[in-house]
């Protein structure tokens, strides 16, 4: 609420008796009548957090709050507050106190520290529970004791470090836990160890370090050591980061004039193990990572089965995955989960290589008894990404774009040099005005255009930007790119979904309570028809688990493993009502049972379904629908 807004609630409850007019409101508040009758709508939200407090508004009489005296003296205490909280900043608060405190904390705390009702406390503590699940931590509530949080100490630490997750637009906000003497002596620490030992970490590996360091510090004070079998620390020992860990704790020790038990420095060693290291040195040591190398191999060789792209071709894609999964690798063996921040972009706009990457994943973790989660996949699918445009180079030519521009031949060529400067693979042909367009495709090939200014009846693709062309524009540029490439994939044309669709597996209308549901649903009609074996039922919700398939658009693309899939074929779930599809809203749900023999299809499906999930009105008409026919029409005239 605005401070208006304040004033007005303000009034309203030391106003006890009788009602208040909208003219003496907005007399008072020195606003219009129909500001105030806004800012009414305003506090009637604002009270649906108490539950005995409600706005009366009587019709020709006046506005009045009705209260009780416990409510009432809440609303004005919040009021009063010099700096209220927002929600986040009370949620991260509250998460803080209960990861760090051994007894058991109650709803009234929380609403008499932060001037809150107790219906919005039980909200807080709802999504703080299910936040806790990621860490495998359980938020235990017990009647008239409290809240208290149950797990080990590790896993409550690695929370702690991830606690900037309550925040909508996730910035570093852990640090804020801190005094700046604390961060800057770690800091300084961390560099000086690096230079010691002739080590470089990457920047996101050492702002890690730096953040389980000061909350190995603070637990250390608040006497919460972290508890290590006796054979690991024999395995810690024989490592050679043990050695930077101790030169590191004999440091922090001065500092801080506080003595660390011997499982911290394990427990740092294990971090300083998972941490991603750069320069010459690195690479060499990495020659004795057997592990790694194997998995690397392994993985690599999986994906040229599923993709029929010669990865191996790529010493590019090796080295770096060796460097990378021998983080990933030691980050999951010790339990330090990451969260990827680019997450949910990456599964849109690469929802082929996504798949396949988990898929892989799923198929090879039984060898190498390792499971990587969605967060660490989608970095992962980035490298194969960058491999396939690697090997698309070598033998691609350059896309021709046309450029029309309608500020002048300065700003053209201003364009130009710009995206020929960032985008090695267009070949820019002109710039011309937006009249001269007919007459320069008649005689002039292109691929594609770039324009400053809407076109009308063109008929190749065509992308608006600004002149200027900043970074949304770039953004939105490297999204056209990736949708015309995986167009060209696309080897049936628009018709790529017709040998897999099947009209007896088109379902409208469809209700269900969660997206496991209609993955089932979708998966046991497979099954019944003879296209899966029962067991492929299992496999697609387990996938689902895993990682929720929403692409972006509306649209989600559940599957499971190939090797249960007798016959390809798609089955489609159009939703009555748009629902939850783990961060996203989906209203069409296309089920991939695509057989191996057909995965070379696979790649022109999904790249199909990726294109239809940037067209909204298509997706639109397709879940408009009524019957088979007339979803079969709008696929084919979808191209």
């Amino acid at each position: 609420m605005n401070n208006r807004q304040k004033e007005l609630l303000r009034i309203l409850l030391v106003h006890e008796e009788g009602v208040l007019h909208i003219k003496d409101l907005s007399e008072e508040l020195d606003c219009a009548e129909k500001t105030v009758r806004n800012d009414l709508d305003r506090l009637e939200e604002f009270l649906l957090d108490y539950p005995s407090a409600s706005l009366i508004r009587k019709p020709g009489l006046g506005i009045a709050i009705e209260s009780d005296e416990s409510a009432r003296s809440q609303i004005l205490r919040s009021l009063l507050s010099s700096e209220p909280k927002s929600n986040e900043e009370r949620l991260f608060e509250m998460a803080y106190q209960l990861l760090t405190s051994d007894k058991a904390i109650t709803l009234q705390h929380f609403a008499d520290r932060y001037y809150a009702p107790k219906a919005a406390i039980k909200k807080d503590i709802e999504t703080i529970t299910n936040w806790l699940e990621r860490f495998e931590l359980e938020l235990i509530s017990r009647p008239r004791v409290g809240n208290v949080i149950q797990g080990s100490e590790l896993k409550k630490r690695n929370a702690l470090a991830h606690l900037s997750e309550l925040f909508l637009h996730e910035k570093n906000v852990v640090l804020d836990l801190f005094l700046p003497y604390e961060i800057s002596t770690v800091r300084n620490a961390l560099k000086d160890m690096q230079g010691r030992f002739s080590i470089a970490f990457s920047d996101d590996a050492l702002e890690s370090l730096l953040v389980h360091a000061l909350i190995m510090v603070k637990r250390t004070r608040q006497r919460s050591p972290v508890f290590v079998q006796e054979s690991e620390k024999v395995m810690a020992f024989e490592r050679k980061e043990y050695q930077f860990a101790s030169w590191f704790f004999d440091k922090l020790e001065s500092a801080f004039r506080l003595t660390f038990p011997d499982v911290e420095q394990v427990y740092f060693t294990w971090h300083l193990i998972s941490s991603k290291r750069v320069g010459e040195e690195f690479h060499q040591d990495l020659t004795v990572d057997e592990e790694a190398t194997a998995f690397v191999l392994a993985f690599v060789r999986k994906m040229e089965k599923l993709t029929f792209i010669h990865h191996e071709a790529d010493p590019i894609l090796i080295d770096g995955l060796a460097v990378h999964l021998h983080s990933v690798i030691n980050r999951i063996k010790y339990g330090f989960p990451i969260s990827n921040p680019l997450l949910s972009n990456i599964k849109k706009m690469y929802p082929y290589m996504f798949n396949m990457v988990m898929l892989t994943l799923e198929e090879i973790k039984q060898t190498f008894q390792i499971e990587i989660p969605e967060d660490e996949a989608a970095y992962i699918v980035l490298h194969f990404q960058a491999s396939v445009e690697r090997l698309e180079k070598k033998r691609d030519i350059k896309k021709k774009a046309l450029i029309v521009c309608h500020m002048g031949i300065g700003m053209s060529h201003l364009l130009e040099a710009k995206i020929e400067q960032q985008y090695q693979n267009i070949e820019i042909v002109a710039c011309i005005g937006k009249a001269e367009v007919p007459d320069y495709l008649s005689t002039h090939p292109a691929d594609f255009i770039i324009s400053t200014v809407p076109l009308e009846k063109v008929n190749i693709e065509h992308i608006v930007i600004s002149p200027l062309f900043g970074q949304e524009d770039k953004k939105k540029l490297n999204q056209f790119v990736e949708v015309l490439k995986q167009k060209s994939t696309e080897h049936h044309g628009p018709h790529v979904f017709s040998p897999f669709l099947k009209e007896e597996l088109v379902f409208f209308n469809v209700e269900k309570e969660h997206r496991y549901e209609v993955v089932e649903m979708l998966a046991d009609a497979l099954f019944k028809k003879g296209y899966v074996s029962k067991e492929y039922i299992h496999s697609a919700v387990n996938r689902e688990r895993k990682s929720a398939t929403a692409i972006g658009g509306g649209i989600a693309i559940p599957h499971g493993n190939p090797s249960m899939i007798h016959q390809s074929a798609l089955a489609t779930a159009i939703m009555k009502e748009r629902m939850e599809w783990g961060n996203e809203r989906v209203s069409l749900v296309i089920m991939l049972a695509i057989a191996k023999e057909n995965q070379g299809e696979l790649r022109g499906v999904i790249g199909k379904i990726s294109a239809l999930s940037e067209a909204p009105l298509v997706v639109h008409a397709l879940t408009a629908a009524r019957d088979y026919q007339e979803f079969l029409l709008v696929i084919d005239q979808f191209a």
